[in-house]
């Protein structure tokens, strides 16, 4: 994306900074404690990557997803995935027009701002590799002809992670394609509490309107925002800094597959966008270290004999972090 110039109209870097940090405070007013997986949505958007999270039912990444469209002004659709779920059912399918006798393409609900993908991994492959071109190319091919998605476009995914049966796991080239992996956990007891007392008071999840949720940014801010991001100074020491962590994981002998080239230059693309968010033009160690587990947990694979010893990719990662000596 070139450079805009504030003839265009759009919002300077630091007031769409300014408008995507009070994203947080406006998600808050219907979605308690789960301000992380809120910022790595905003992370997605500002690197045009995706968005992985993963967590038992009732912890509201429904409500998490719908909120951040209404308070970024953007459109969102949501699929469930099952077992039955046909590939044209979520790009969009050709249908045959008695009036015109010809065959036209009606848009599946790829095309959108947000796409919640929800409990993914209950789709076939056949269903599941339908995103993989969207998530890639940011287009459907119908017929040979690219039709391009609306931009900006993110694919929030959830998976449930203790309830296996009847799913078919993300393969590694699929899950290499979400640009960060979170994970949407319980919410500690005054959250809980909080969250009891609103219900109590009568909110209603189904009218965000009614909670104060208003549009605090859109696509303007968002773009200028993309804009400022590219231009996120990194020095050579941490670019280093980057690949020694990827080569790190890959001569791990907890891991069977280590970080990819692609996993390190997201974590570059992810750790530029934490920086601009923190106020800076400058990417540090830290803004490395914050981002490096969402961006890479779901890029490393376990052996299945650290598995039984009870390693996690976390836990992995956490030593590799501890080993790999940090750049002054």
């Amino acid at each position: 994306m070139s450079a805009l110039t504030p003839d265009e109209g759009l919002p300077s870097a630091e007031q769409a900074r300014e408008s995507l940090t009070a994203l947080r405070h406006e998600v808050a007013k219907a979605v308690v404690g789960q301000e992380e997986t809120v910022t790595g949505m905003v992370v997605a958007l500002l690197c045009r990557g995706h968005i992985l999270m993963e967590g038992v039912p009732g912890v509201a990444k429904t409500l998490l997803v719908r909120t951040v469209s209404e308070a970024l002004s953007l459109d969102h659709k949501r699929v469930q995935f099952t077992p039955d779920l046909m590939p044209g059912d979520v790009t969009g399918s050709l249908v045959y027009d008695q009036h015109t006798a010809k065959f036209e393409f009606h848009k599946g609900p790829v095309f959108t701002n947000l796409l919640l993908a929800d409990e993914i991994n209950r789709t076939p492959p056949k269903t599941q590799a339908s995103l993989l071109e969207a998530m890639e190319e940011h287009q459907v091919t119908v017929e040979g002809d690219p039709i391009t998605l609306p931009d900006p476009f993110l694919v929030a995914a959830t998976q449930n992670p203790v309830e296996y049966e009847g799913t078919y796991p993300l393969p590694e080239a699929q899950l290499d394609r979400f640009l960060l992996k979170v994970t949407v956990g319980l919410p500690p007891r005054a959250a809980e509490v909080d969250m009891l007392g609103r219900h109590a008071a009568g909110f209603d999840p189904g009218d965000l309107a009614a909670a104060g949720v208003r549009p605090v940014a859109g696509a303007r801010e968002l773009q200028a925002a993309q804009t400022a991001v590219e231009h996120v100074h990194v020095a050579p020491e941490v670019l280093g800094y980057i690949v020694d962590l990827a080569q790190a994981t890959r001569q791990s002998p907890s891991l069977r597959l280590g970080v990819s080239p692609r996993g390190a230059t997201a974590l570059l693309r992810t750790s530029r966008a934490w920086a601009w968010l923190c106020g800076r033009d400058y990417v540090t160690p830290d803004d490395v270290k914050a981002l490096a587990k969402g961006t890479l947990r779901h890029r490393v694979s376990l052996r299945p004999e650290a598995e039984l010893e009870g390693a996690t990719a976390d836990g992995v990662l956490d030593g590799v972090l501890a080993s790999v000596p940090v750049p002054r």
